[in-house]
């Protein structure tokens, strides 16, 4: 007779649900009693029926993906991401639903994890945003109602979330600081221009970046950050704004959504080439700017792996019992000039 979850959950004095997420790496408990677990089962001569599991689950495999943002161009790119994970999904019998939220908003996110679970969902991908009630949704997602999360784009570091699929953002903003210490001479001011407050992954951007300025060259002067709210006519005003009060900036780093609002400005100021610009995401409505000489460098972060990968890892987490290799999967950090596009 095969060995059942609950016999070894006896055995090891722990919750059946523990055992699940020791035995299929799902969310995250201490290790000791994932090792302790994992000994009794292999005592047991426990074996996981990945095909019974297949077959039973088949029939009702349902993940949600909730994105923030959705209005912003880079973020369109991560839907279709998104997109082909569904196809792949559904080819094998599963459901993808896909919400989209305009701006970030973490009472939409929980409302509909919420909805989902009410649908009895099997796992939900999910974009988020700083907020401390968010945090302790997904733990309690997690934890007590055996929901898995994935996170994508942003991250929400000690949570229960079972891995994040992005950019690694600090070290983004890093590399956008050397960048812009070499075409500026290691001196002078630069204006910091971000998206919105809320956005974990552009926050990691803004630390990464003034970090490393006021770390290794002292003669850089960082001012902002300021916020677009992803919103260009905003950006250019904010441009026009700190090109009034600081006319002898010398550099723009755009960590988020407004680059066509900046480089608008700077060309009505007719500063272009003066003021040197690093920015985010090579889109094709950034690249115009890039290929002229508005834009230096554009540092990119693949957006449909950001799409496609978090589906696909809770698709085969529910499937096949098989947990991410890595709990920070990063993307590539790409570097384009008009010189490599």
């Amino acid at each position: 007779m095969a060995v059942t979850l609950q016999e070894i959950a006896e055995r090891a004095g722990v919750s059946r649900g523990t055992v699940d997420r020791a035995l299929n790496n799902r969310g995250r408990i201490r290790p000791e009693v994932a090792e302790n677990v994992r000994k009794i089962a292999k005592e047991m001569g426990y074996h996981a029926n990945i095909a019974g599991r297949a077959m039973s689950i088949k029939k009702n495999l349902n993940i949600g993906v909730i994105v923030q943002s959705a209005e912003t161009p880079f973020i369109q790119e991560v839907i279709l991401g998104i997109g082909q994970a569904k196809k792949k999904v559904e080819s094998l019998g599963g459901t993808v639903e896909i919400f989209q939220i305009t701006g970030m908003d973490a009472a939409q996110v929980i409302g509909i994890m919420e909805e989902l679970r009410a649908k009895q969902f099997n796992a939900i991908a999910l974009m988020p945003s700083e907020d401390q009630l968010l945090r302790r949704t997904i733990d309690t997602f997690v934890e007590e109602y055996n929901i898995p999360v994935v996170t994508f784009n942003a991250d929400l570091e000690e949570t229960k979330r079972i891995c994040f699929v992005g950019q690694d953002g600090v070290k983004s903003g890093r590399a956008a600081a050397g960048l812009m210490a070499e075409i500026v001479n290691e001196s002078g001011k630069i204006c910091l221009i971000s998206g919105n407050e809320n956005n974990h992954s552009l926050n990691g951007r803004v630390k990464g970046f003034t970090d490393e300025i006021r770390k290794r060259f002292p003669d850089m002067e960082v001012i902002g950050p300021r916020y677009t709210y992803d919103d260009n006519w905003v950006a250019e005003r904010l441009m026009e704004d700190m090109l009034k009060e600081h006319p002898d900036i010398k550099g723009v780093y755009l960590a988020g959504h407004g680059v066509q609002g900046v480089c608008q400005c700077l060309e009505k100021k007719q500063v272009v080439g003066r003021v040197k610009v690093v920015a985010n995401d090579i889109l094709k409505d950034n690249m115009p700017y890039l290929k002229r000489g508005d834009i230096n460098f554009l540092i990119g972060q693949d957006p449909q792996s950001q799409g496609l990968e978090p589906t696909m890892i809770l698709h085969r987490l529910l499937l096949e019992g098989k947990g991410p290799k890595k709990e920070l999967q990063y993307t590539e950090i790409e570097i384009k000039t008009r010189y490599n596009v």
